[in-house]
């Protein structure tokens, strides 16, 4: 897919909105979705899909230092026993959503997530993979996609061949810019030599799939600097590539008040540093994936996109669109049939709940006829850059046109700047477009239009 980049539409399209991860987002999460109405979307699930796969998500938040950047749901502290009682903790979640399904049900997908899940010990990982394996029907034949994100400072060649004989086959690695002064102004300090040491133990053990975390926008940061990691980036040739834009907002997220505003690039740098990416990587081969992302034409994400069976869901791109996504952790974020939920924040809140006989959950939401037409036409969009009306029509019982009436007068602007080509039969976003697909997926989301609330962050 071509990407086209418009400097023009993008600074008169760059507004904040969601990265629709989810539909409805989080935003419209409530306590009012207890664990019973968890259970019960459980049980309708395992009803409608009898032994269908399952997707596991496991959040381990601990991190020994922070990075200035980071948004994430951590807990920094140099005193490893925290993870103990965290463990032991989390084993009690584990066993208490495992009686809640079918234990036929295979796990396709599985991803530890933080955090910085290699702050654990080797045993405390096999521990964990042990105890999962005994509650859920995890694959041996090296079938599932079983993913972990790793912290090149905190992985031994060691630490990566034990993950591999687990059972994990993807590794996904916070690099961020291999610049020096960068990454002191970010308070992350790694040099180029581990991340290699990294990506060849891996390579080494049979890991099938690296995918590198790169951010732009960061201090310091200049087209030069960030093109030296680029190439260095591309000669170790990974098979995904996540290149997200740093998005200041310390008034949400305190460890960013460290950043030196005066250091940060300006919005027309942002986009330079955008462009050059973009034309840099897929002139090296990588295809565009969508937002963030890229892949190499062989690798799934390409494959499934081009197959037209990609997905999207609260762990980004995803191959797996008929897997439940389980959730265990504080903060984890799970999809279970026609619901989300989410557990609680923080360690103290966790601990009380699993004390007190109940899974975790404090949110979430069920969704509305309307509300899964919407996750639908926004998933493909972001997937596909395209939709089929007379698909839509047929799937869902409705007259799309008729139906998202007052959204066409906003896709006709679209058209006319250029973003999209709009027909009776199809929506086909344009390559000048698909940089702003969030954009496009905003004219579908019903809460957006009906809230002026902005809690997002820019979409470039």
């Amino acid at each position: 897919m071509q990407v086209e980049f418009n400097p023009d539409l993008i600074k008169r399209y760059d507004k904040a909105g969601p990265r629709y991860t989810s539909y409805p987002t989080a935003v419209q999460f409530h306590e009012g979705f207890s664990e019973a109405d968890y259970r019960e979307y459980a049980q309708q699930s395992n009803r409608d899909n009898g032994a269908g796969p399952l997707s596991l998500y496991f959040h381990l938040p601990f991190c020994d230092t922070v990075c200035f950047y980071c948004a994430c749901n951590k807990v920094v502290t140099k005193d490893r026993s925290k993870a103990d009682t965290y463990l032991d903790y989390l084993y009690r979640e584990m066993a208490m959503q495992a009686e809640l399904f079918n234990p036929e049900r295979p796990v396709d997908q599985l991803h530890w997530g933080g955090g910085t899940p290699t702050f654990i010990s080797h045993a405390q990982m096999t521990t964990l993979m042990h105890n999962t394996r005994r509650h859920f029907n995890l694959h041996d034949d090296d079938s599932g996609e079983y993913s972990i994100e790793i912290d090149p400072r905190e992985a031994r060649p060691e630490t990566i061949a034990l993950l591999r004989e687990l059972g994990f086959n993807r590794l996904s690695l916070g690099v961020q810019d291999f610049d020096p002064a960068v990454q002191k102004a970010v308070n992350r300090i790694q040099p180029e030599q581990q991340t290699l040491d990294t990506i060849n133990a891996a390579r080494q053990v049979g890991f099938k799939s690296i995918s590198l975390d790169l951010i732009y926008g960061l201090p310091l940061q200049t087209v030069d600097s960030f093109s030296k990691t680029l190439e260095r980036v591309i000669e170790l040739a990974p098979e995904r590539l996540s290149v997200f834009n740093y998005a200041h907002m310390p008034e949400m997220f305190k460890p960013q008040r460290r950043i030196h505003v005066e250091q940060l690039p300006t919005a027309a740098e942002k986009l330079e540093l955008l462009h050059y990416t973009i034309e840099r990587l897929t002139a090296a081969g990588y295809v565009y994936i969508g937002m963030d992302h890229f892949a190499r034409p062989d690798d799934e994400l390409a494959i499934a996109q081009t197959e037209g069976s990609l997905y999207r869901n609260f762990q980004g791109y995803s191959t797996h669109a008929d897997c439940d996504l389980v959730a265990m952790g504080i903060t984890g974020l799970g999809q279970v049939g026609n619901s989300y939920s989410q557990n609680v924040k923080t360690l103290d809140d966790y601990y009380q709940r699993l004390d007190d006989g109940h899974l975790p959950v404090y949110r979430g939401l069920g969704l509305n006829a309307d509300d899964r037409l919407r996750r639908h036409v926004i998933n493909r969009l972001m997937c596909d850059f395209s939709l089929d009306w007379g698909q839509l029509d047929a799937q869902f019982g409705i007259q799309a046109q008729t139906y998202f009436e007052s959204e066409w007068s906003d896709l006709q602007t679209m058209q006319a700047d250029g973003l999209l080509s709009l027909s009776a039969q199809r929506l086909q976003v344009s390559s000048a477009g698909r940089l702003l697909i969030r954009n496009i997926c905003m004219v579908f989301d019903k809460y957006l239009r009906d809230s002026q609330e902005q809690r997002f962050s820019k979409v470039i």
